[in-house]
């Protein structure tokens, strides 16, 4: 059978070699790896946690580049184009590059039947092989002791955060996912954990492995005002910080992270510091609290668990009053829908409720159930995709109320793909 001649063929044929769409476990990603046969060239960071992971990877990318190093990036899930996941120097590596790197994995994958983020993966590691790379920053799919991007071994190792998601597979407590989190660490390498009260399973496993633990608030963290911001650690102090371009007030604790991270390799990358103020400037992360130009004011956040949510909703606070706030909402059916609507209720006047397309995608009446349930008589718009909500939403607005999307990465493309070009999302969550 011919190979696939271009990158939509290898991603629809890649959907199809394993039966289910999420498989943990590092047997087969470390079998293929091992014929691969590619050995580590550079400093690797990676980063895992419930929320933040993708703010965080945005920072370092971004400082890092700033420093003048040729820096590789490997996030998910991507928004609009396969190509996000997979960026060189802060750009989106090419198709062709991509397909060579697909073509690679396949010739030494044999009979393994790997998941398409598996394959993905090391698709990413054969394209960061042929890149000439000085570090590398991985994010952290899902969990983090069985997922593939566990399978490399980092330098640093950064938990942003643990909260309650991805239940089914992780555990039903803190404490649990903490545990299954905490083993992206490794002995004698730096440990940073961007949570303010990290599970004590967490802990327990840096200490018991002899990681180098970093914890924010006890060996590192930030002052702030509205202007600007101090940040101290054990690389030192600094003072007189712009706030990071990203919005929102959970990125100051990314940025103290991701700087902590730095700091920790400043013996095999010494970052200056004008490298941290301009990476601070620079960094970009589409989907996360961005407001979209014009009016109505339209604010496009991938938030999808409650702890998101909630941020989300403190963030909608901080913009200040205005006369009404309208919320498009699709989400998974295996996520928490009445914990994230719970968390955004009293900032959302009026409901636009979307259906995703898919297995796991709610229904509009779902989502509109769930929100009845924690907003009894709520107004509410069944809608058959974002992109119709906000379509909807944009006709009942006034110039002067704001639309806030959010619930799902694909409900985020939707309405991102509404106002671009046409696109096939891929690997929600």
């Amino acid at each position: 059978m011919p190979l696939p001649a271009d990158l939509d063929g290898w991603l629809a044929f890649v959907e199809r070699l394993h039966p289910s769409t999420i498989a943990l476990g590092l047997e087969r990603v470390r079998s293929v790896l091992a014929r691969l046969a590619i050995p580590k060239s550079c400093p690797i960071v990676v980063v895992g946690g419930t929320n933040g992971k993708g703010s965080t990877c945005a920072l370092l990318e971004a400082m890092l580049g700033a420093a003048g190093y040729r820096v590789g990036c490997y996030t998910s899930p991507h928004l609009l184009r396969y190509a996000e996941r997979v960026r060189v120097a802060g750009r989106e590596l090419g198709d062709a590059a991509l397909v060579a790197a697909f073509a690679e994995v396949e010739r030494a994958r044999r009979d393994t039947p790997l998941t398409y983020f598996e394959f993905g993966t090391l698709a990413a590691w054969v394209a960061f092989a042929r890149a000439r790379l000085e570090a590398l920053v991985l994010e952290i799919g899902l969990g983090g002791r069985l997922d593939a991007v566990n399978a490399f071994e980092p330098d640093c190792a950064i938990l942003t955060g643990v909260d309650l998601d991805h239940m089914d597979y992780l555990g039903a407590t803190r404490e649990r996912i903490g545990w299954e989190k905490a083993h992206i660490f490794r002995p004698g390498r730096p440990a940073i954990v961007g949570d303010p009260n990290p599970p004590a399973t967490v802990i327990e496993h840096a200490r018991g492995i002899g990681a180098q633990l970093l914890c924010i608030g006890r060996d590192f963290g930030y002052e702030a005002d509205r202007l600007q911001w101090r940040y101290w650690g054990p690389g030192g102090t600094r003072a007189g910080l712009a706030h990071p371009a990203l919005r929102g007030a959970p990125q100051l604790a990314n940025a103290a992270t991701a700087i902590t991270a730095v700091d920790s390799l400043r013996g095999a990358l010494p970052v200056p510091a004008q490298a941290i103020r301009d990476g601070l400037a620079r960094a970009e992360l589409p989907g996360r609290f961005q407001v979209l130009p014009g009016r109505p004011t339209v604010i496009l956040d991938v938030a999808h668990n409650p702890q998101a949510a909630a941020v989300l909703a403190a963030n909608l606070a901080d913009m200040g009053p205005c006369p009404r706030t309208l919320g498009v909402v699709g989400m998974l059916r295996d996520k928490d829908l009445a914990g994230v609507v719970g968390r955004l209720a009293g900032h959302i006047d009026r409901w636009y409720a979307a259906t995703l397309d898919g297995p796991r995608g709610a229904t509009a009446e779902e989502v509109a159930a769930a929100i009845g349930r924690v907003r009894p008589g709520a107004a509410v718009e069944r809608c058959a995709s974002p992109r119709a909500a906000l379509a909807a939403a944009e006709e009942a607005a006034n110039q002067g109320d704001r639309i806030v999307v959010f619930g799902s990465f694909l409900t985020v493309a939707d309405v991102m793909a509404a106002r671009a070009a046409p696109f096939r999302p891929v690997d929600g969550r």
